[in-house]
């Protein structure tokens, strides 16, 4: 069985969401409601991780998935942290209603932002739902 010391638990996660985007209290609140919480080893450069926000960002806003947090998220990746290694997290909530991604600098000590998206089926624009 593992210990504190060898995985992050989840109150050091909670811990760390502190109001970097409008999407941490709801992803504190996921990890409250027994949200599944992973972290990831690797490393991966800024542009990676820059570009899938922002990818996400523009796929989501274009097909009408509601976010949290992910706008303010692309702007922090898109002025800060350039040229650094960033380590990645999730957070699923126990309904499985929303994705939370979160965003650490290279020792994963350091939570520099959060951004939700809604587990929904996307809306079309004259309000149908697409089949997926």
């Amino acid at each position: 069985m593992a210990t504190e010391d060898e995985n992050p638990s989840q109150p050091d996660i909670t811990a760390m969401l502190q109001g970097q985007t409008s999407a941490c209290e709801a992803a504190s609140d996921a990890i409250a409601t027994s949200g599944e919480v992973m972290l990831y080893d690797g490393q991966a450069p800024h542009w990676m991780v820059f570009g899938i926000a922002a990818t996400r960002l523009r796929r989501s806003l274009k097909i009408g998935l509601m976010t949290v947090g992910l706008d303010e998220t692309v702007e922090i990746l898109r002025t800060r942290h350039r040229d650094e290694q960033l380590r990645t997290g999730n957070i699923v909530a126990a309904d499985r209603s929303w994705f939370f991604t979160l965003y650490f600098g290279a020792t994963g000590t350091e939570l520099l932002a959060c951004s939700g998206v809604k587990n929904e089926r996307p809306s079309r624009g004259d309000g149908q739902k697409l089949q997926l």
